[in-house]
This record gives C-alpha cells, structure tokens and sequence, in this order.
C-alpha cells in the first residue's frame, strides 16, 4: 500500500478567512477543510501528521505593540522597518532599552538579503482561539489519531519575541543563547522518515511555508526534493504577496518538487471514490 506523510504548516484560525482571525489568508479557509476531507480520505496510508504552529507572546520584534514612530505614536501593522529607520529615528522600540539590540538585529536580517522586517498585527498568541488549528483540521486529526493509536507532531515556533520566525526549521536570525531558533533537526528529520511522499501543505504559501520550504530544501539531497508534493490547491499566500508564492512554487519545481492539487494526490492514491473535495 502507498503511504505518504502530511506536513501542515501554520493552519490556524489567525490565518483563516473568518470572521475573528487577525491576520486573514484569502482562501485559507477552503485550503484547510481540503487538508481535513485529504487526512480523512487518506486515512491509513497516512504514516505521519506533522503541524506547525505559530506561536507567540503579544509582544514582540515583528509586531505592532514592540514599535513607536518619531512622535511616540504606535507604528501600524504592515510597515517595514530597516536599520536606516532606527539611525534617523523614524522608528523605536517602546523600551528604548532594546535599541541596540534592534540595530544589531535589524543589520543581521538584512544581511540574509531575503526579508525586511515587517511589522505584523497581534495573532496567533498561545493559549488563544486565534492560535489554535482550525476546527475542521483539528477534528481530521483527533480521528487520524485514534484509528492509528498514534499522536500528530505539533510543533511550536516563534516564540523567541526578539526574532522572526517564518520557518518551522529556524529563526530568521536564529539566536545562540537560544536553542528553540536555531534548525529543528528533530523537525526535519521527522520529514525526511518514511518511504512515501512528504505532502505539504499550510499558510501563508508567500511565507510561512515559503520560508519552511526554502529551508527544508538547502538540507535535501536532488531525490528527497522530488519526493516531496506541495499541495497548490491547500496553500494560499497573504495579498499583496502573490507573485512572491508563485515564485516559489516555480523554483521548488525547477529543484524537481512536483506542485499537484490535492484531488490529484487522491488519483495517485486511488482514493477519489467519495467525490470532490
């Protein structure tokens, strides 16, 4: 029997586009319940569910409550700040205690030359409804769980409040007086195990999943990339960063990843008989 293992990334109700999220994902909402009719229709053939899930304080580096402007006025979620913002005083941490910190932090992340730091809205805080996985996915899992006698991965980033952290493998300036930013060795491993194909799906696709991905492939050899199927149809990116998923999507291709919806991963596995997703 073919098996596969399931790679969920972020699928929180922060993310959805329903009423309450904080950061809405257009579309996330139908990818998470084709995620969730995916794991029923699967079932067995299943060998592994791995969720990732972030997770965080209310405050933090890459949120609206950590900034102020030059008049001490809160900075509004989605704008960028650079370390040329911090020199001129444009933008401040509100403990001006951090202002060094932030520097040295702002330099580092541009260094990487992939991301500028955006400032996001409060979401996805632990202990919260936001947090928590969508309740059609939650509800797949809990039943994947209990016919295999085996426990789901769920795994927590982000919570380091003085770095980003867009992958499920690091930081984006990963920390070394903090091991929870550096690689997720454990994490990447767990991806790599098995036989079948790693089926990934998630949110935000320009992001989250962008990030997690990039990661995951630097440390993959040619024939471990091309077991790897990126569900197109279960990942959705944040508006305005459209062509950035798209780009991905093209370069996960062009290292030999296959990019199927996921009615076609049901015709490889011969489970399309309880009609469309």
């Amino acid at each position: 029997m073919q098996t596969a293992r399931l790679l969920t990334i972020d699928p929180q109700n922060d993310f959805m586009d329903i009423s309450g999220a904080a950061l809405p994902v257009a579309g996330a909402t139908a990818d998470m319940e084709r995620v969730a009719a995916l794991v029923d229709r699967l079932g067995p053939r299943l060998t592994d569910l791995m969720l990732t899930l972030d997770s965080h304080a209310s405050y933090g580096i890459e949120r609206d409550t950590f900034w102020l402007d030059d008049d001490g006025v809160g900075v509004e979620p989605f704008t960028q700040i650079h370390s040329a913002d911090i020199l001129s005083g444009r933008y401040r941490p509100a403990d001006s205690s951090l202002n060094a910190e932030v520097l040295r932090y702002l330099r580092a992340l541009e260094a990487g030359g992939q991301y500028t730091l955006m400032v996001w809205p409060v979401h996805c805080v632990l202990g919260t409804w936001g947090h928590n996985i969508h309740t059609p996915l939650a509800e797949a899992v809990s039943r994947w769980e209990a016919a295999r006698g085996q426990v789901a991965e769920r795994v927590l980033k982000g919570r380091n409040p003085m770095t980003e952290q867009y992958s499920a493998l690091r930081a984006e300036v990963p920390r070394p007086d903090d091991p929870l930013t550096q690689m997720n060795e454990a994490l990447l491993a767990r991806m790599l195990r098995g036989d079948g194909p790693l089926l990934v799906a998630g949110e935000a696709l320009s992001h989250c999943v962008t990030a997690t991905m990039d990661d995951a492939f630097e440390r993959m050899k040619p024939q471990q990339r091309a077991n790897v199927i990126l569900l197109s149809d279960c990942m959705s990116p944040v508006e305005g960063f459209e062509e950035a998923g798209l780009d991905f999507l093209r370069r996960a291709q062009a290292q030999q990843a296959q990019v199927l919806t996921a009615w076609q991963v049901l015709e490889l596995f011969d489970a399309t008989g309880a009609g469309p997703l």
